[in-house]
C-alpha cells in the first residue's frame, strides 16, 4: 500500500466522517502491519488473516509500546474511546479499499475486545501497595 494512496483515502474518509483524527488512521495502519507480522511469526513465517480481536490487541500493544503512559491521552485526542472505534476506522479503510476483509469479518468483531481504561491507563498507575509503603515511610 502506497503512502500517498493511503493519505488520499484518509482525506476521503475525513470528508464524510470526522470522529477520528487523521493520525489515528495512520497509527491503525502501523498497528495492522505490527499485528500481521506478529501473526506471521506465530504461524511459522506464513502470512495469515487477522481477526478484529487480534487487530485490537495489536493496536493496544503497539500503542502502549510506542506511547507508554501517554497512550490513553492520545486515544482520547484521536477520538477513540473503546475498541469498537478501532473497528469503525477499519471499516472506513475497507470502504476505501485500503484494507481487505473476509466475508465473516464484521464491525462487531471489534466490540468489547478490551476496556480502554484497563488497557491504556491502569498499567501506568502506581500499585496500591507501593502507595501505602511510600505513605508509611513519610510518617
Amino acid at each position: 500500500m502506497k503512502a500517498l494512496q493511503f493519505e488520499q483515502a484518509v482525506e476521503s474518509i475525513l470528508k464524510r466522517e470526522k470522529r477520528y483524527d487523521p493520525l489515528a488512521y495512520l497509527f491503525l495502519k502501523d498497528a495492522l502491519d505490527f499485528t500481521l507480522k506478529r501473526a506471521a511469526d506465530d504461524n511459522g513465517g506464513e502470512p495469515r488473516h487477522v481477526t478484529g480481536t487480534e487487530l485490537c490487541h495489536g493496536f493496544r500493544d503497539l500503542a502502549v509500546q510506542e506511547f507508554g503512559p501517554m497512550a490513553g491521552t492520545l486515544m482520547i485526542e484521536w477520538g477513540l474511546r473503546e475498541s469498537s472505534d478501532v473497528g469503525e476506522m477499519v471499516f472506513h479503510l475497507i470502504d476505501e479499499q485500503m484494507f481487505g476483509k473476509q466475508d465473516s469479518d464484521t464491525k462487531e468483531d471489534f466490540a468489547g475486545a478490551y476496556d480502554f481504561e484497563e488497557a491504556f491507563v491502569k498499567p501506568f498507575q502506581p500499585k496500591q501497595r507501593a502507595q501505602r509503603n511510600v505513605a508509611a515511610r513519610l510518617r
